[in-house]
């Protein structure tokens, strides 16, 4: 793709028909070129059963198509309705605490519920059958929102009997369950698959483990439930894009796992609403940053949804003004939503679009704000995204390649499972740890690439970080061996096996790498308790002590005496959670190690680069001035000086100071 597509979401279902036209043609007017429709449209397609209804579907998209739209179709499986609710009533999900989840809202299904898949497939077999062939129609979305409303754990009979299914297939007998399991503690050993249960209401916590493989259980029933849909549209709508929107902040399900099964993943980022509702930052953050959102969130999740799906990746939600769904829900300083939209495309996206067309005048989101008022007026959001329609025409950028970026940052979902079960420390956050280094990486003016812990291509980055990684892939261990940069590895790696037991050798389980390296006990820490280490910084909510040979490993950081940072050869081993100043101290130091120069960047101040461009932008409230970091910029596109909410793009020949 040479540049990037804006477009946005619209529901035409929701207005009169006669507004079709002219909406379609204000779109085209504004400069988008795709249109996403259709996600929640089950009860308008079949108002009653087999009673089906897409004539409405079909003007609509013609008449989008008409104006020179493409279109996003999607299947409306978020949103089953009334009728087909009360016929298979057993088909709700059921809550941890057993209570079952109501009609009148939406995602109110069982993943496990074979019967509900067989609706699925009745569905979005007629969809294809009907749309597959339409020439506008050039992608599809699968569903909406996996996981949202905290809906992948179903605790239903259907979930139960697809459970002991999936242990019999992985243990193949109940005497291995027992055994991998560590049954015989508490008196746990069952006799026949048939006795098991789901982990949720026991008196107190059920074995780790059990919940373990329920977490992969659950996830793999997402990931079969979108494959069903994914089978149908690759067959009747050959070479179109099969695409899927994640969210923010959500690790219940294996997004590398259902990746797989995409052509493109996206996700829906709102930057204002996420900086309230799902980041554990204090109120003075959340004050300076209130209108512009954190300066590395969006970029975190851009970075990790584009790791998924073999880079191919889109923004299918971009917040345009203030949301509904917060605690509290500001407007965006001016310019932020044109910041967001470049951000995306610096980090690769190929499309940003924009949620929604019209903001509705009733129903749960009436004050989510759109490019239009509920009226039709135009938000502050449309002038924007106008104006970013216009300089994605006028610049012409070349976006054909995404260069390899300097870091490659394991991420794993199995990881954020293992310690939200067995945290062993109210504070311990595997998201929070991962993302703590991020901001470390992008203060420091690297960009990031997010990899799996069981790719097996080979790591062409220059750094490599591995922190709280719960069990070792053996690829892994392959990859690090071979991997000729500075590695980071720790805290908590490698601390239990795939089975969720302690590792016979002891954590980080590494003898190959670091031979003698052994963790003996840990603690962990109040979040009110901080301890400093020698060199500045410190380290809070979690510590290992550890055995090492000193003939191997040298100590280069240490709090109160006790070493927390080992190095032997390229190969570092963290064995704290590192505050900020800590973090940024290591980063810096590995920057060093890979021959880049060492770079603070100021604050709400982030550049990334993206081929021959280096883009840059100002969350902050100061005035940036480029020459603090560049020698000599010239900007092919934005100020050289930048306020909160301006971009600017260098290119290939700028260089840092």
């Amino acid at each position: 793709m040479t540049h990037a597509k804006l477009g946005v979401c619209y529901y035409p279902e929701q207005w009169p028909p006669d507004l079709w036209p002219d909406d379609a043609r204000r779109m085209a007017d504004l400069g988008l070129s795709i249109v996403r429709i259709g996600e929640f449209a089950w009860s308008r397609l079949e108002p009653t059963d087999g009673n089906i209804q897409f004539d409405w579907l079909a003007r609509s998209i013609d008449i989008l198509a008409d104006a020179g739209l493409d279109v996003v179709l999607g299947t409306p499986t978020a949103t089953p309705p009334k009728w087909l609710f009360d016929k298979m009533p057993d088909m709700a999900q059921i809550a941890a605490d057993g209570r079952r989840r109501k009609f009148g809202s939406r995602r109110h299904y069982c993943f496990s519920h074979q019967g509900y898949r067989e609706e699925c497939r009745r569905m979005v077999t007629l969809l294809g059958q009907k749309f597959g062939p339409h020439p506008a129609v050039t992608a599809w979305q699968i569903d909406n929102e996996f996981a949202c409303h905290d809906t992948t754990h179903s605790f239903s009979d259907a979930a139960l009997s697809g459970f002991r299914v999936w242990l019999n297939k992985k243990y193949q007998s109940i005497g291995n369950l027992n055994r991998q399991w560590g049954n015989v503690f508490w008196s746990m050993e069952y006799a026949d698959f048939q006795e098991i249960e789901l982990p949720n209401q026991t008196v107190t916590t059920a074995n780790p483990a059990h919940w373990m493989d329920f977490y992969r259980y659950s996830s793999a029933q997402v990931c079969a439930f979108n494959r069903l849909q994914v089978d149908i549209i690759r067959k009747y709508a050959p070479g179109r894009d099969i695409v899927h929107n994640f969210m923010g902040r959500t690790l219940d399900f294996d997004h590398y796992d259902l990746g797989r099964d995409l052509d493109v993943s996206s996700w829906d980022s709102y930057p204002l609403g996420f900086l309230g509702d799902r980041m554990d930052v204090d109120d003075t953050h959340k004050a300076e940053f209130l209108r512009s959102g954190d300066p590395d969130f969006q970029a975190f999740h851009h970075d990790l949804y584009r790791s998924t799906s073999a880079g191919r990746w889109w923004v299918m939600e971009q917040q345009p003004g203030p949301v509904n769904w917060a605690a509290d829900n500001p407007a965006p300083d001016k310019g932020m939503v044109r910041l967001w939209a470049w951000e995306a495309i610096a980090h690769g996206a190929e499309v940003v679009s924009f949620f929604r067309w019209r903001q509705v005048p009733y129903g749960q989101e009436q004050y989510h704000a759109g490019l239009l008022r509920p009226d039709g007026v135009a938000a502050p959001g449309f002038f924007e995204a106008q104006q970013v329609a216009r300089e994605i025409a006028d610049l012409a950028l070349d976006l054909t390649t995404t260069e390899t970026a300097d870091v490659a940052l394991v991420f794993d979902y199995p990881s954020a499972w293992a310690w939200s079960i067995h945290p062993q420390g109210a504070a311990f956050d595997y998201f929070n740890l991962l993302f703590g280094l991020y901001q470390a990486l992008r203060k420091s003016g690297l960009s990031v690439d997010f990899v799996s812990s069981q790719s097996t291509q080979r790591l062409s980055q220059k750094i490599l970080l591995v922190a709280g990684l719960f069990s070792w892939p053996e690829t892994l261990r392959d990859q690090i061996a071979e991997f000729s940069g500075p590695v980071l590895i720790g805290p908590r790696t490698g601390s239990k096996t795939d089975g969720y037991s302690i590792p016979d050798g002891l954590p980080p389980d590494m003898e190959a790498l670091f031979p003698g390296l052994k963790v003996s006990h840990v603690e962990s820490l109040p979040a009110a308790v901080s301890m400093q280490a020698d060199r500045g910084g410190g380290i809070k909510y979690w510590r290992e002590f550890v055995d090492y040979d000193a003939s191997r490993q040298t100590p280069l950081e240490q709090v109160a005496g006790v070493p927390v940072l080992l190095k032997q050869k390229n190969l570092y081993y963290l064995s704290a959670w590192p505050d900020e100043t800590l973090a940024l101290r290591l980063v810096k130091r590995l920057a060093v190690d890979a021959g880049f120069p060492p770079l603070s960047l100021p604050d709400g101040l982030r550049i990334r680069s993206r081929g021959s461009y280096t883009f840059i932008f100002n969350y902050g409230t100061s005035v940036i001035d480029l020459k603090q970091i560049f020698a000599d910029p010239k900007p092919l596109f934005g100020p050289a000086e930048l306020i909160r909410g301006t971009v600017s793009i260098l290119g290939s020949a700028a260089t840092i100071k």
